[in-house]
């Protein structure tokens, strides 16, 4: 799986003055991927781009902190003082509080993976991922990027952006996962709009050959797209829109508890009190 969409910028080194104090900070914790989870001090100055002197003084100190952990063989990995940080992200967090017992039983419901995904730039990140014991084989994790034109819940966050925002991604190079992943900027512009009629993405082998992705919009108290809910299957004997009633009630239950205003209930006018009286007409008419 690609971090951060494949891409990794090229640092300057750490004698640069481009470079700052915390620049070299984040860029030793940057050179760790899902590719590249345990690195030596040599693979870490090679992937951030800084001298080993600078290197060695940095992740020292973040070491000392718990940003990093030594295993026996003396590689680094990300320290789970990290993890206590990262779930302090208020968007994130409350959300998937709120989701998670809406997310449990869809799980249960469907035996499928699930997945809850935000928008980061141009990319769709998963705040919560739940394997289904013998389900389809994903790459998904907590955590995982991928670019938004590529995943069910990426095509629906991409769907309901902005336009100048779907025209940034539209007009990029479109990364190619199977034969199956949209690639062609006019092609991927049509099925966004399907995405936005329909209410629902549905992704055939578009990231993993044989596994199908049905997702949907959650909504936030302004009625805009917060958060994307999707579902991976195994596409062999798997009816897609079988999924989709179930799917669509969790997550129009996750809207409603958001606050969507196009969620809660219309209002009754035809309660007694509420209809306004009939008019007779004047006396002597008729």
């Amino acid at each position: 799986m690609p971090s951060r969409a494949g891409r990794r910028p090229e640092h300057p080194t750490s004698d640069s003055p481009q470079l700052t104090a915390a620049g070299r900070v984040l860029a030793v914790l940057e050179a760790f991927a899902p590719e590249h989870p345990s690195l030596s001090l040599t693979e870490i100055s090679r992937r951030s781009g800084l001298t080993m002197p600078t290197t060695h003084r940095l992740v020292g100190e973040l070491r000392s902190w718990g940003a990093l952990e030594r295993d026996a063989q003396g590689r680094y990995a990300v320290g789970i003082r990290l993890l206590e940080l990262t779930a302090l992200a208020p968007r994130g967090l409350q959300l998937r509080e709120l989701a998670q017992p809406y997310l449990d039983d869809l799980h249960h419901a469907t035996r499928a993976n699930v997945h809850l995904a935000v928008r980061d730039g141009n990319e769709a990140v998963y705040i919560e991922s739940l394997r289904a014991r013998g389900g389809a084989e994903v790459l998904s994790r907590l955590g995982g990027r991928w670019p938004l034109h590529a995943t069910g819940t990426g095509q629906v966050l991409l769907a309901h952006a902005s336009a100048d925002d779907q025209e940034e991604v539209l007009s990029s190079p479109l990364t190619r996962f199977t034969e199956h992943t949209i690639v062609d900027p006019q092609v991927l512009r049509g099925f966004l709009a399907d995405v936005r009629n329909l209410g629902v993405a549905i992704a055939e082998s578009h990231i993993t050959p044989g596994v199908m992705a049905v997702a949907a919009p959650i909504r936030g108290d302004r009625d805009d797209v917060v958060a994307a809910l999707g579902l991976t299957v195994n596409q062999q004997g798997t009816n897609a829109h079988s999924l989709v009633p179930v799917l669509n009630a969790t997550t129009r239950g996750i809207s409603r508890a958001l606050g969507a205003p196009s969620t809660m209930p219309r209002r009754d006018t035809t309660r007694r009190g509420l209809v306004p009286p009939q008019r007779r007409p004047p006396r002597g008419a008729g």
